[in-house]
Parts: structure tokens; sequence; C-alpha cells
């Protein structure tokens, strides 16, 4: 005799670690859901992320099935479409909205958490000047080859932060999430990313700039 699972178990081994009222409360948005955003947007639906939205303008080429973790069947499709379907098998009761367009400053109905995963910093510039005042949790990741880089902005210290970080000369580092990608790298940065997310439900500080060299072993916390 099989017995039917109980989906209301589904986080009861986090719960300690991710407050379900907390959660509950969480309207998550992710823009751009190439290599980075779609691990996380995949680790938010997977925690129980109650709300989900996903904006990108992209569709899923074969270039991006190895570093972003795209199947062979999403190939021509948005990539907000793919990432919707797999979040929804992962989690049947998340809702999700996916819009198939670039960001604009003029956007309306954002989360109160934004997750930003784009490829440049002008595009980031955009992003942070439309939301800064209107979110309460901004991830930001970034990656290069084998280096990530993580910034999380919940508190008057990493506001005075981020923008430092924010000039041409930084995308050197940065990179984009396109060029010189791994899916290895992409879910630790996720992992990063949504960790924040955690701390920050628990009213725990965030970490403003986190670094990661994973072909060195060198993590900066700053």
């Amino acid at each position: 005799m099989t017995t039917t699972p109980n989906l209301a178990d589904r986080d009861l081994r986090q719960r300690q670690i991710i407050p379900p009222e907390r959660l509950a409360a969480c309207r998550a948005t992710v823009v751009g859901v190439g290599a980075i955003g779609r691990q996380v947007a995949l680790q938010l639906a997977a925690i129980g992320a109650p709300w989900l939205q996903l904006i990108d303008f992209d569709t899923v080429e074969a270039v991006n099935l190895g570093p972003q973790g795209y199947f062979e069947a999403d190939l021509g499709d948005p990539k907000v479409s793919a990432t919707t379907a797999l979040c929804q098998q992962l989690n049947s009761t998340i809702r999700v909205q996916g819009i198939f367009e670039r960001f604009k400053r003029s956007m309306h109905g954002l989360g109160n958490v934004l997750f930003c995963c784009v490829d440049s910093i002008e595009t980031r510039k955009l992003i942070w000047e439309a939301v800064r005042h209107k979110v309460e949790l901004f991830v930001d990741g970034r990656m290069s080859a084998e280096v990530l880089r993580v910034l999380a902005v919940d508190d008057a210290v990493g506001q005075q932060h981020y923008p430092t970080t924010l000039f041409t000369a930084s995308e050197a580092f940065a990179g984009t999430c396109t060029a010189r990608s791994t899916v290895f790298c992409a879910n630790i940065a996720a992992g990063l990313m949504v960790s924040q997310l955690a701390k920050h439900l628990r009213r725990l500080p965030v970490e403003p700039d986190i670094t990661l060299n994973l072909l060195s072993a060198e993590l900066t916390v700053a």
C-alpha cells in the first residue's frame, strides 16, 4: 500500500534556517536567467518561495546547454518559459511570472527581493538605480570562468558599498554570464546568493561583497 506524500513537509529540514513565515512573504524577482539566474530561480523554487518573477529577453541556444543547464528540448524557447516550467516541476505551488523582454526602469510589480544576474555593468546600473529604494534585499551575482562575486544590499552599509562596484573597469573582473562560464561556478554563485536571502529572512547581517576563486581556492569577504 502506497501513501500519498505530504507536500507540507517539503521544507521540514530547512525551517530553522529559512523561517517559513518570512519566506511566505517573499516575492522574488530574478533579472536574467542565464548561467547564474537560472540556478537562482531553481533554488528559490526548491526552497519553497511562493512567488517568483523572471525577466529575460533571450532564447535558449546550443551554447547555453553546458554552462546554463538548459535541456536540449528547450532550444529555441524563451529562457523565462523554460525556467518557469522547471520551477513548477520542482514546486507545484509556486506562482511564476515570466516576462520575455528586457528590464525597463518603468517596470511595475517587482518583488520585494531582487536578484540581479545580468551581463553588463551598464545594465546593473540601470537596475540598481530603478530599484534601490524599492526592495528589501538586492543581490548581484557576477562570474568569469572560475571566479565569482556576490554583492548583497539590505542596509546602509550595502547602499554605500554597492555603487562603488559599478564602474567600467570592473567588467574585466566581473565578465559576463555568457563568456567563459561553467554550470558548477554558476551553481555556487547562486547558492551564495540564496544564502544571503536566508540570512536576511533570519534578520542576520548579509555580506556586502564576497569573492571566491575556485581555481586558487581563495575566498575574500568584504
